[in-house]
C-alpha cells in the first residue's frame, strides 16, 4: 500500500503535490526518509521564497518587506490570513516597525491581488537588501567524546539575512538584520533579529518582537471559550528554562488578540489569532556606538495534524536536529560520597559492569566553588583515576534555592527586599558574586579534568529589581542579562564536551539532559508503587523529549524518606527490584539517577547488573530512538511502548510490562508505520524465537502474547 494513503490512529495524512516540482518525491514521509527535501532561497520577481519542499514562506520585498505567504506544502494549509510587519523595536522609548505593507481592508483572508495595492509606512524600517547564504552552526560541538553513544548530526539548510535601516536622520548608522533559516529534511524555519549601532549616539533598545504572525484561528466561537485551540504550529525559542518541557519552558511565545480583525466572529474581538516573539520583559539593553544586539531564536515546526503521537515525534526530530548533543546517553550512577576510596571503589564497579560515568551527587560532598590547592588536588586525582579505567567523573553544583547575602541575592520588585524568586531565595547572576561563581566553576573544571556539571540552576528565569549589581541596571534588563550569562556558560561547556544536565529545557543552549518529570517524594514509596509510577513518568515524559533527553530516579538509598520499603539496600535482598527498575529505564533508553554507594553487593548482585548492561549495550542503537507509545500504565492491565529505526538493523523494540499478580494472554495490536516497513515484518521475542507478519492496511500486526504476572517481555522487529 502507498503512504500517500496512510490511515493511522484516526488520522489522513494527506501528501499534497504543490510545491515541489518532482511528484514522486512528494510520496515519501519527512519522518521516515527525509533526504529529498532540500532547503532553497531564491528570488523570483519581487519575491524571496524559502522552500523545502514541506514548508514555503514567500516574502514580497516592494515596496517593503513583508511574509505574504506560509504554506505547510504537506497538507497543503496556509498559515497566514493577514500581513504584519517583519519585526518590532523599541528604541529610546519609540516603537518602529521592521518592514510591513499596508493597506489591507479585510484581515480575516488574504488574495493573491491584494498584495500589488499595498504600501509602505513612511515611518517603518525599509527594506534595503539580502543576503543568502549556507547556515553556520550555532554551538561548537565536536560530538567526537561520546560518539558511539550519540547521532553526529549536523544541521544543514539556507540562511536568508534581510536588511532593513530607517530614513530619519535620529536613526542614522542604525541597522535591524533580520534572520531566517530553513533546514533540509523538516518543516522548520528559525528566526532572529540583529540590531547594530553604527551612529555616533547611544540608544536603547527598551523591547522588540522578533516574529509578528497573523494566523488563521483554528475554531471562531461568538462568546469566548475557557481555553482555545492553537495553528498547526509548534513554537518555541532557545530563551527557555523554569521547566522540565518545552510548554512549562516556553516564555517568549504570546497569542495575542488582533484589534484590525473586525470581521471575526467572536463579538469582543478576543480571538488569540496574532502570534508574537518578544520577551516578556525588557531587554532595556544600552546599545553603545559599535554595539551589537542579537535576539533569541524562535522555532516554528509546522506540523500536520492533531495525532499527539506524530506531531511529538516531529519535535522530537527538531530537537535531535538542533541540540544533537542531546543524543549522548552515557550509563551513569549518582554516588552519595566523596569518600576517596569509595569512590574508586564505585569507579572500579562501574569499570567492571559496563557503567560509563559517577555523578557526585547532591550531598555527596562535592563542592565546586572551592577552588583551593588541596581541593583541586583530590578531585583531579580521582579524575585522573576514573580516565584510566575508562570511566568519565563529574559533579552537582547547587546555585538557585540558596541565600547568599542581602547584596547579592535576588530582590522582589514589590517588596524591595531578598525574596520573590520562584524557589524563593536565589543569588542573582548578574552580581557580581554571580560572576565568580561561574569562573570558579569554569576553574574547578579546567583544573580537575572532570566531564560532566550536574547544574542545579543557575537560574530558572528569576527577575532582581537591585540596582547595585555589577551586571545589570535593574528589573527590566535583569532576566535577560542572567540568560546571557548561563548561555556563554553553557555554550563554554559544550565547547569543551563536558556533559551537562540541567533541570531546565536549556537543550538549544547546550545542555545534554533534564528530568523527565516525577514528584521527587514518590520515591519515597514502597517499591512496588514506584515501579508502576515511574512506568507512568517515562509514557508521559517521552512525548515531548527522545529517550536520551531524560533522566529519571532510582533510591538506592533512602531519599526524602519510606526507610527499608523505599530502598533498594542491601542490594542482594531485593535484586528482582533492581531488576526491574533496570528492564523499564534501561529499556526506554532513560537513564536513571541509580544513587547510592555502590552498584552491587554481592556476585550475584554484580552478575544481575553486567546482565541488564550487556543487553542495553547489544541493543542501545535501538532503545536510544524514538518511542511510539503503547498503552499507559494504570495497574489494570498490560502496558508499553515501542521504539523505532526505519534506518537501523532492528526496525522496533517492543517492551511490555504486566503489574498483575496473574498471567496475561492478549492479541496486541502493533503499529508498525514509523518502522519504515511496508510489507512484512520478522518478531523474535526474547528466546530468540521468530514470526513472520504480514503488515495490515493501517500498517499494524497483530501479536498473541503471553505475560507472566509482575514482570515483563520484549520483541525485536526487523
Amino acid at each position: 500500500m502507498s503512504k500517500t494513503c496512510l490511515l493511522l490512529l484516526g488520522m489522513f495524512w494527506v501528501i499534497s503535490l504543490a510545491g515541489y516540482g518532482q511528484d514522486e518525491l512528494k510520496s515519501k514521509d519527512w519522518l521516515i526518509e527525509n533526504a529529498v527535501y532540500t532547503a532553497e532561497v531564491v528570488k523570483k520577481g519581487d519575491r524571496i521564497i524559502l522552500d523545502n519542499g514541506l514548508v514555503r514562506r514567500e516574502i514580497k520585498v516592494t515596496p517593503n518587506a513583508a511574509t505574504v505567504e506560509f504554506k505547510n506544502l504537506t497538507t497543503g494549509e496556509t498559515l497566514l490570513r493577514s500581513l504584519q510587519p517583519e519585526a518590532e523595536v523599541t528604541l529610546n522609548g519609540k516603537t518602529y516597525a521592521i518592514g510591513g505593507l499596508h493597506g489591507l481592508k479585510e484581515h480575516g483572508y488574504l488574495l493573491e491581488e491584494w498584495l500589488e495595492n499595498l504600501n509602505s509606512d513612511a515611518d517603518a524600517f525599509q527594506y534595503q537588501n539580502h543576503t543568502i547564504q549556507s547556515i553556520r552552526p550555532k554551538l561548537k560541538w565536536s560530538g567526537q567524546k561520546r560518539l558511539h553513544m550519540a547521532e553526529k548530526i549536523v544541521p544543514t539548510g539556507k540562511e536568508l539575512i534581510l536588511r532593513f535601516q530607517h530614513a530619519s536622520p535620529e536613526l542614522e548608522g542604525v541597522v535591524v538584520d533580520v534572520h531566517y533559516e530553513l533546514y533540509d529534511a523538516i518543516p522548520l524555519v528559525s528566526k532572529w533579529i540583529v540590531v547594530k549601532n553604527i551612529s555616533l549616539e547611544t540608544l536603547s533598545l527598551d523591547s522588540f518582537k522578533s516574529e509578528l504572525l497573523a494566523n488563521p484561528e483554528v475554531e471562531n466561537p461568538v462568546e469566548t471559550p475557557n481555553t482555545w485551540k492553537r495553528p498547526n504550529l509548534h513554537v518555541e525559542s532557545d530563551y527557555a528554562f523554569g521547566g522540565f518541557t518545552s510548554g512549562e519552558s516556553n516564555v517568549t511565545t504570546f497569542w495575542e488578540t488582533d484589534s484590525t480583525y473586525t470581521s471575526q466572529v467572536n463579538w469582543k474581538m478576543e480571538t488569540p489569532c496574532l502570534l508574537i516573539s518578544r520577551l516578556p520583559v525588557g531587554p532595556n539593553i544600552d546599545l553603545k556606538k559599535g554595539a551589537t544586539f542579537e535576539s533569541f531564536r524562535t522555532y516554528e515546526l509546522l506540523l500536520e495534524g492533531t495525532d499527539r503521537e506524530r506531531n511529538t515525534l516531529a519535535m522530537r526530530k527538531m530537537y535531535r536536529l538542533l541540540a544533537p548533543w542531546s543524543t549522548e546517553n552515557p550509563i551513569f550512577m549518582h554516588l552519595t560520597t566523596t569518600d576517596e576510596d569509595k569512590v574508586k571503589n564505585a569507579i572500579d564497579q562501574c569499570e567492571e559492569t559496563g557503567y560509563e560515568m559517577v555523578i557526585l551527587s547532591f550531598g555527596s560532598g562535592l563542592n565546586m566553588e572551592d577552588n583551593s590547592p588541596e581541593n583541586i588536588a583530590k578531585f583531579k586525582a580521582l579524575a585522573d583515576y576514573a580516565h584510566g579505567k575508562g570511566i568519565e567523573l563529574g559533579g552537582y553544583s547547587l546555585f538557585s534555592s540558596r541565600k547568599i547575602a542581602d547584596s547579592i541575592d535576588v530582590i522582589d520588585k514589590e517588596t524591595g527586599k531578598p525574596g520573590g524568586a520562584k524557589f524563593g531565595n536565589a543569588p542573582c547572576l548578574a552580581s557580581e558574586w554571580g560572576y565568580d561563581y561561574l569562573e570558579k566553576i569554569k576553574y574547578f573544571l579546567e583544573r580537575t579534568g572532570f566531564d560532566l556539571l550536574e547544574h542545579d540552576g543557575p537560574y530558572p528565569g528569576d527577575y532582581c529589581a537591585s540596582t547595585t549589581h555589577k551586571y545589570h541596571k535593574g528589573y527590566e534588563d535583569s532576566q535577560w542579562q542572567q540568560w546571557s550569562m548561563t548561555q556563554e556558560f553553557y555554550h563554554w561547556l559544550r565547547e569543551r564536551d563536558i556533559y551537562l544536565n540541567a533541570p531546565d529545557f536549556y537543550f538549544l543552549q547546550g545542555s545534554n539532559k533534564c528530568g523527565i518529570g516525577y514528584r521527587e517524594v514518590n520515591w519515597s514509596l514502597p517499591r512496588s508503587q514506584q515501579l508502576v509510577l515511574g512506568r507512568q513518568n517515562i509514557y508521559d515524559g517521552t512525548w515531548e523529549k527522545a529517550p536520551s533527553m531524560a533522566w529519571t530516579f532510582v533510591p538506592l538509598t533512602e531519599y526524602h524518606g519510606g526507610g527499608a520499603a523505599a530502598t533498594l539496600e542491601p542490594l542482594k535482598d531485593h535484586l528482582s527490584a533492581y531488576q526491574a527498575h533496570m528492564i523499564q529505564n534501561y529499556g526506554s533508553g532513560v537513564q536513571a539517577c541509580y544513587r547510592g554507594p555502590r552498584l552491587y553487593d554481592t556476585e550475584a548482585t554484580k552478575a544481575l547488573v553486567v546482565e541488564q548492561i550487556q543487553h542495553y549495550k547489544k541493543y542501545r542503537k535501538i532503545l536510544n530512538a524514538d518511542l511510539i507509545h503503547l498503552r499507559r500504565p494504570n495497574g489494570r492491565s498490560w502496558d508499553g511502548f515501542m521504539h523505532v529505526d526505519p534506518k537501523g538493523e532492528h526496525k522496533g523494540f517492543v517492551l511490555l510490562f504486566n503489574p498483575t499478580q496473574n498471567d496475561i494472554q492478549e492479541k496486541i495490536k502493533i503499529p508498525l508505520y514509523y518502522t519504515g516497513l511496508t510489507d512484512y515484518a520478522t518478531v523474535s521475542d526474547e528466546d530468540g524465537k521468530e514470526k513472520k507478519y504480514e503488515l495490515g492496511r493501517n500498517f499494524e500486526i497483530t501479536m498473541e502474547v503471553t505475560i507472566p504476572a509482575a514482570t515483563s517481555t520484549w520483541f525485536v522487529v526487523r
